[in-house]
């Protein structure tokens, strides 16, 4: 349904196209001439069409379409006219107007019209969308220079090459979603859209639609046709972040994608073929979930085709510094301050501690250093080690977390600053550096296991 406002002098006329309207679905606000219609413009609400007379009082058409394009730039307009003035419709449509209808005309002609129209408008939009979407997703560097990055750059490298389907592993905070992007920006597909879905964050409705798009009336609000994700992405690469959180009716759909490469929208039965590469992430084990039956086999075995290990940061803690190098920068450009660097004590805490938010949980730190450093030029030790939980003992290990698995001195870090914070969620998060949505899904998966919690 459209909102539409239609500007014509002739009673008759307007509220014969407002009911035509107004039957077909569509909001209509009708105005009585040209000074009307450009008040109602200029006022609050959203307008996606406008159609008007050419010849009206107190303001015509032309000069209606002049005002519209000001106030309302990406707004369609449509002219009526009659016979004599085609000519002046046709030097509209040089000033911006879409298209003009010739009067008399039956209220098949005009519903094609606006349909015709709407639907040239929200493809405009959305590829405007893309551009920026695309912008937004430029490629992130890779940072650090140790063993166990040279390795994933060497995958990115030989991976890029084909269209194989890729499934990264790692952590949260770990960067899979940079390694997506880079993926992407080193192969053949580099020109066409990179598009991310988080699996984790829409119902299983939503992300069927997100994914697959609907038709008009598919269900309750589905008032126009959307393409979905699969069908924006045609040509160039789909992300689908922590893929292990699908559905299972989902799961089925997205097997066949694999498979087939075509699917329908929700609500339709006409299927759509695409050529898109899916690049999935997750942080848990996929392979464990598929042979306790709460994940597909089959559409594991499609994801992985190409499996990507990221190393969590506390296993690669020789790019704490470049690291650190990096996040300074940035904060130095955006906000136009000097440089810092990390002292040496500074730099022997951050390697030592085992960052359970991983990247994400360092440039936390590095960020709130850079605005809470009182000394100029520089970040200290003892200003960042009260923001590190496990804090290092004098001969260098961490206090009463040695030899433990790492999964437990995660989980204890995590509990122990969510009881620091009471239970709060957000505020245990941002000390943590990551996100809430993470942290709620790894509490949810202790207690999924039995595990006791209090949260």
């Amino acid at each position: 349904m459209a909102k539409i406002l239609v500007a014509d002098d002739q009673e008759m006329m307007r509220e014969s196209l407002a009911a035509t309207l107004v039957r077909d679905g569509h909001e209509v606000v009708a105005a009585g001439d040209g000074a009307a219609a450009a008040a109602r413009l200029a006022g609050p609400g959203r307008f996606d069409l406008l159609i008007t007379d050419l010849k009206m009082p107190k303001l015509t058409g032309i000069e209606l379409l002049a005002e519209a394009k000001r106030l309302r730039p990406d707004m369609p307009v449509v002219l009526m006219t009659a016979f004599a003035t085609v000519a002046t419709a046709v030097e509209a449509m040089k000033l911006g107007a879409y298209d003009y209808i010739q009067k008399p005309f039956d209220g098949d002609e005009i519903k094609l019209l606006v349909d015709r129209t709407l639907e040239h408008s929200r493809l405009i939009r959305e590829n405007q969308a893309l551009r920026v979407m695309t912008e937004l997703n430029a490629p992130r560097p890779l940072i650090g220079s140790g063993e166990r990055m040279a390795e994933v750059r060497t995958k990115i490298e030989l991976v890029a090459k084909s269209s194989a389907t890729v499934l990264i592993h790692g952590e949260s905070g770990t960067g899979k979603e940079v390694v997506a992007r880079a993926i992407h920006h080193a192969s053949p597909r580099r020109e066409r859209p990179f598009l991310a879905v988080n699996c984790a964050a829409l119902s299983e409705n939503l992300l069927e639609s997100e994914l697959f798009g609907h038709e008009r009336g598919a269900f309750t609000g589905a008032d126009k046709m959307r393409r979905g994700r699969f069908e924006l992405a045609d040509g160039g690469s789909l992300l689908l972040d922590e893929i292990s959180e699908i559905a299972p009716a989902l799961q089925a759909k997205l097997l066949r994608v694999l498979q087939e490469s075509t699917f329908e929208r929700v609500g339709s039965s006409i299927s759509q073929q695409v050529d898109v590469r899916v690049i999935a992430t997750t942080n848990r084990d996929l392979e464990a979930a598929a042979a306790e039956g709460k994940f597909r086999q089959d559409l594991f075995y499609r994801l992985n085709v190409v499996p990507i290990e990221l190393p969590p940061l506390r296993q690669r803690s020789e790019d704490v510094y470049e690291l650190c190098r990096h996040f300074l920068h940035q904060i130095s450009k955006r906000e136009n301050t000097p440089f810092r660097h990390v002292e040496s004590e500074a730099l022997r805490l951050l390697q030592r501690y085992p960052w359970p938010g991983n990247v994400r949980e360092l440039q936390n730190i590095i960020e709130r250093a850079g605005v809470l450093e009182s000394e100029p030029g520089v970040v200290r030790a003892a200003t960042i080690e009260p923001w590190l939980h496990a804090r290092p003992s004098s001969n260098g290990s961490v206090e009463d977390l040695a030899g433990k698995p790492l999964a437990d001195i995660e989980k204890r870090v995590i509990l122990s600053t969510l009881q620091q914070f009471k239970g709060h969620r957000i505020k245990t998060a941002g000390a943590l550096g990551i996100g809430v949505r993470t942290l709620g899904m790894k509490l949810k998966r202790w207690k999924e296991d039995g595990e006791l919690i209090e949260a």
